[in-house]
């Protein structure tokens, strides 16, 4: 069935009004919260199904800012002006979706073609958030926008992988068939505060870990590499795609290289924790290298990440060592 949002305060509206899917999640949240902070009406819609309704709650005030609890996967109606449709709705970590595959699917599926159809209607300028899992387990490092990837399309992480590639390749289609002005950002693992705890990721993992005095689970023997993006650079470069007249892919990554085992030191050592490092056995099809080639994102949007690796993991063990839990000690965005 499909669902109406009609428009609040529109004698007074912002000059953009934005639509955010999966906007109570990690990264939805902090994008939210940053149109609201720039002078933007958002409407955020999200099933709640991964996202958490604390993570939006001190814009749940604000006239500029409606939440709606609604699946994506179901036609939607948006009443009034949209300027901007982003489109991040989809269980992005592991134990989400190993636990909803077929939701996850149609998250890129069906959740992707409903957002397209309401930027199309709206004359919208469209947003996806793609992944840097379309590679796959990548066989060329560092990964640049032309690279095509190292796939298993029936492996355990298919339906995450295969889901955000049918995004991007719809995304494409709707631009290329309808005219729709599309741009697709490629973001590389980011953290911050309003992870969940038992979200699966390796930071918040680790740093729950460490905190509690528990033992850190390195996967395999801890030499593959990650590049963690602080979750405050990673939306500074969805707006830059957004204001521009790009259309992507563009990767949104911060280019520093660190294995899981040195990241897990790091962890240790900036929380003071004894916790000893445990080794288990790695997941499948678990990428053993990623790292962005970002080139492309300076050259056409002047982005580049800021946040250091040390820094971004000091605001996000404050974040969760605070009393209310992980979703508690949001920094304020930084624009510019």
């Amino acid at each position: 069935m499909s669902q109406v949002i009609e428009p609040r305060g529109e004698a007074g509206r912002p000059a953009a009004r934005s639509v955010v899917t999966g906007g109570a999640g990690f990264v939805g949240s902090h994008l939210c919260r940053a149109l609201v902070a720039s002078g933007n009406s958002v409407v955020c819609i999200d099933s709640l199904s991964t996202g958490r309704r604390e993570n939006v709650a001190d814009l749940l005030h604000d006239p500029r800012f409606t939440l709606v609890e609604a699946d994506i996967v179901e036609p939607l109606r948006v009443g009034g002006p949209v300027d901007f449709v982003f489109h991040l709705a989809c269980p992005a970590s592991p134990v989400d979706y190993f636990r909803m595959p077929v939701a996850t699917l149609r998250a890129g599926g069906h959740g992707t073609y409903h957002a397209l159809c309401l930027a199309r209607e709206k004359n919208a300028r469209f947003v996806l958030t793609s992944t840097s899992e379309v590679y796959g387990n990548p066989l060329q490092h560092p990964q640049d926008e032309d690279y095509w990837g190292n796939v298993n399309p029936v492996g355990p992480r298919a339906c995450y992988d295969e889901s955000k590639r049918f995004s991007e390749a719809m995304t494409v289609s709707f631009r290329k068939q309808y005219q729709v002005d599309t741009g697709i950002a490629r973001l590389f693992n980011s953290y911050g505060p309003a992870m969940r705890e038992d979200d699966g990721r390796v930071v918040p993992t680790f740093v729950k870990q460490a905190l509690s005095g528990a033992p850190l689970t390195v996967m395999g023997d801890g030499s593959q590499t990650r590049s963690l993006c602080y979750v405050d650079d990673t939306v500074r470069g969805i707006l830059a795609l957004a204001h521009s007249a790009e259309s992507g892919p563009v990767n949104i990554g911060n280019p520093h290289e660190i294995t899981v085992r040195e990241l897990a030191e790091h962890i240790r050592e900036l929380t003071g924790s004894a916790s000893a490092l445990s080794y288990t056995e790695a997941h499948p099809d678990d990428p053993q290298r990623r790292r962005p080639d970002i080139s492309k994102a300076g050259r056409l949007l002047g982005w580049e990440p800021r946040v250091s690796l040390l820094d971004g993991l000091k605001k996000t063990i404050a974040a969760f060592s605070a009393a209310d839990g992980p979703a508690a000690g949001h920094v304020p965005f930084a624009p510019g």
